[in-house]
């Protein structure tokens, strides 16, 4: 099974502009795939996770270059970051588009040596596991999130909440499509001891890797919810300064995501802490236990979980076009709050998620106290619902399918 995905527009443009293209993203959400598929005619593909390769990658950089040619595309480049030096200078000769294309899954290194080597010569692209469009077959047409235009969505294709919590479930992780029936036991678990064994040891050191995995479980526990350091901490029966360099880790393996507050100046009111979300939600679930998506549905995270999977699309429909998402949420002192507002053009669009069949127009309330700086507009907001139709609100407000975003 082939999947289509949403970033290989962007990678083909970034090809014909930049020396280098790199792609970063988590282990196993697809980027040795995609780029494969994308090769373009005379381009070499190399890995560095080949014990050969890497060795003599690290005995000669430049060497290593030399004896590949170019175009050339190499896979896991973080495992030799020197390489990097060694390309700037090999672009910098021709000053030709295409010559190289990178993915790494450990982003503070490898923009530790794109800054340093790569900047102005590079462009950087992130790919997370298959986002909804994906796996329905929609990649190629799958456009950013739009508040002003997504109730033109009139006929697209929506689920009940059975459905819905299966994909939350079940994730977007490739390989679960590719062979289907493939246990998610089998998969996490695996998918957890090489992440450990490979990424985690590289950014930091973890002698106890137990600790580590009661860490992972009380972040995943936490998904959707303010980051509060002590409390993770103490989950994990570590420092408070040890909890900060984990999450940090998984932040930088793609394992995690941290949504910082809606923040100006002028308002001491408003609520600084940010929220952390997993960025898959199948891997959440499985750290979480929850062994299927009724139980998941039923249980204590339903809610989290929901907003958890909101997140995701909403950020994959921006970067999987080479966008950055200006997402923020919105909590001051007094208790009011929105999940997400989406900032665009000098507008800023509330939204709430609601795991419900019945949005009411109170499901904003909040959007009504956020401060704007000047030029700024807060306009209707969206309820996004556990329903299958779109409803209008009252006073511009709509709700709208979860499973249409």
């Amino acid at each position: 099974m082939e999947i289509e995905r949403t970033l290989a527009a962007k990678v083909k443009e970034l090809h014909r502009v930049f020396p280098c293209v790199m792609v970063t993203g988590a282990r196993q959400v697809g980027k040795s795939t995609l780029l494969r598929q994308l090769l373009p005619e005379g381009m070499r593909y190399v890995t560095l996770d080949h014990e050969l390769m890497l060795l003599r990658a690290k005995e000669d950089p430049m060497g290593f270059l030399e004896e590949m040619g170019s175009p050339l595309c190499i896979d896991e480049v973080q495992y030799e970051p020197r390489l990097l030096r060694a390309i700037k200078m090999k672009v910098d000769e021709s000053g030709e588009s295409g010559q190289y294309w990178l993915t790494g899954s450990q982003r503070f290194h490898l923009m530790q040596g794109v800054s340093e080597s790569l900047a102005g010569r590079v462009g950087i692209v992130e790919l997370h596991s298959l986002s909804q469009s994906e796996i329905e077959g929609k990649g190629s047409s799958a456009d950013p999130f739009d508040p002003e235009f997504f109730k033109n969505h009139i006929g697209a294709p929506v689920c009940d909440i059975s459905a819905l919590y299966n994909r939350i479930w079940k994730g977007g992780y490739p390989r679960l499509f590719k062979y289907e029936g493939t246990s998610h036991e089998d998969y996490f678990s695996a998918y957890l001891n090489t992440y450990i064994a490979r990424d985690v040891r590289a950014l930091t050191q973890v002698g106890d890797t137990s600790a580590f995995m009661r860490f992972m479980q009380s972040v995943a526990s936490r998904t959707a919810q303010q980051l509060v350091y002590a409390d993770v901490a103490k989950d994990a029966d570590v420092s408070p300064n040890t909890a900060k360099k984990w999450l940090s880790v998984l932040e930088t393996s793609g394992i995690i995501d941290i949504l910082q507050p809606y923040y100006i100046n002028t308002s001491k009111r408003l609520v600084k802490s940010p929220k952390v979300y997993f960025n898959d939600t199948g891997f959440c679930s499985w750290l979480g236990g929850w062994s299927s998506a009724r139980v998941l549905q039923q249980g204590a995270m339903a809610g989290p979980m929901l907003e958890t999977w909101v997140y995701g699309q909403l950020r994959r429909s921006f970067t999987n076009r080479g966008i950055r998402a200006r997402l923020t949420y919105y909590r001051n002192n007094n208790g009011a709050e929105v999940d997400f507002l989406l900032e665009k053009d000098g507008k800023i669009f509330p939204m709430e998620v609601k795991r419900s069949s019945s949005p009411r127009l109170g499901d904003l309330s909040g959007a009504a106290t956020i401060p704007t700086a000047p030029g700024v507009q807060v306009q209707p907001g969206i309820v996004l619902y556990t329903g299958t139709e779109i409803l209008p609100l009252g006073r511009g407000h709509y709700s709208y399918p979860i499973s249409m975003i």
